[in-house]
């Protein structure tokens, strides 16, 4: 039998009323959105639970709602015995998954990932930055096309790595637009714009990593309980040290989902269970591990459903 994974979503996976649920069934999660207010000093569990929408969606906020709704999902997991043998989250989804490996503790995770949130909103003035989903074409050619695309101070990377097919790509609006045409010409199924506010990963992102460097370094973190796979090596580490220079560098860098799925299939993973909410993550494993089993926990129907699995 392989092993199991705990993976977690990252921002794009909020939506009003997540985690509603899971507080009014279970009280370890009702204690770990109680943690979350707490450690912000307002009702960040009532804007998960409620909305409204517009709110949810700023970066400042949808960062440290979607990790506790992770952590409340994970929490009711764990009182009931459910274990795995490693972890990885996407971007925001990795500081979800140090939280499940014993990392750091909810309030110190959502308090950073708040800041995260500001800092990386404020890096770049709205409308300065686009991110663009592309589908079809291969990682050479989408990084060959964005150092075609980039002029001077307007530059465009490959951000996220998604899948064999999808990779997304961000950096200045106009060398955005220009790698989105070129794009187009090199034979891209689909270009398509994304509703964000910042050009995440990408080296416009170099202020709000000066600004998270003293945030993480004031953090202690403890060794982890289960190796994480971290976004900017797509390798496991276990060490507070290392998994605090991870989270740091992820900032500015490109998320290597692909090539983490890949290391973890090869180091015997064979059933990923995706914890928070929505399932954008289950769909990009199997893309990249046919074959793998996925299993989506956000709701209290799917933590009963898992739960019956586990134990049949």
């Amino acid at each position: 039998m392989g092993k199991l994974a705990f993976v977690f979503p990252g921002q794009g996976s909020q939506f009003a009323g997540m985690g509603r649920d899971l507080a009014e069934r279970f009280d370890e999660a009702k204690a770990v959105f109680d943690a979350a207010d707490a450690a912000l000093g307002e009702p960040l569990s009532a804007l998960c639970f409620e909305g409204p929408d517009e709110s949810l969606r700023l970066t400042a906020n949808t960062q440290p709602a979607i990790l506790t709704v992770s952590l409340a999902a994970h929490a009711v997991l764990v009182a009931r015995g459910a274990r795995c043998d490693g972890v990885a989250g996407h971007s925001l989804g990795e500081y979800s998954a140090v939280g499940a490996a014993g990392g750091l503790d909810v309030a110190d995770l959502v308090r950073t990932v708040r800041v995260r949130g500001s800092l990386m909103q404020a890096a770049v003035p709205v409308g300065v930055g686009a991110m663009s989903a592309v589908l079809g074409p291969d990682r050479g050619v989408v990084e060959r096309v964005c150092r075609e695309a980039s002029q001077g101070s307007e530059v465009v990377v490959a951000a996220n790595f998604n899948a064999p097919e999808q990779t997304v790509i961000a950096g200045a609006a106009a060398a955005v637009a220009r790698a989105g045409t070129l794009l187009g010409e090199a034979g891209a199924k689909r270009v398509v714009p994304l509703p964000v506010s910042a050009p995440f990963h990408s080296p416009l992102m170099v202020p709000a990593r000066s600004g998270m460097a003293p945030v993480l370094g004031g953090l202690a973190f403890r060794n982890l309980a289960v190796s994480l796979y971290n976004n900017v090596d797509a390798s496991p580490v276990t060490g507070g040290d290392a998994v605090r220079d991870g989270l740091l560098r992820q900032i500015d860098s490109p998320v290597r989902w692909v090539e983490l799925i890949e290391r973890m299939v090869a180091d015997g993973f064979d059933t990923f269970v995706e914890i928070g909410p929505g399932s954008v993550l289950s769909g990009l494993v199997r893309r990249s591990a046919r074959g793998a089993t996925t299993i989506q926990v956000g709701t209290v129907e799917q933590v009963e459903a898992y739960l019956k699995r586990v134990d049949s």
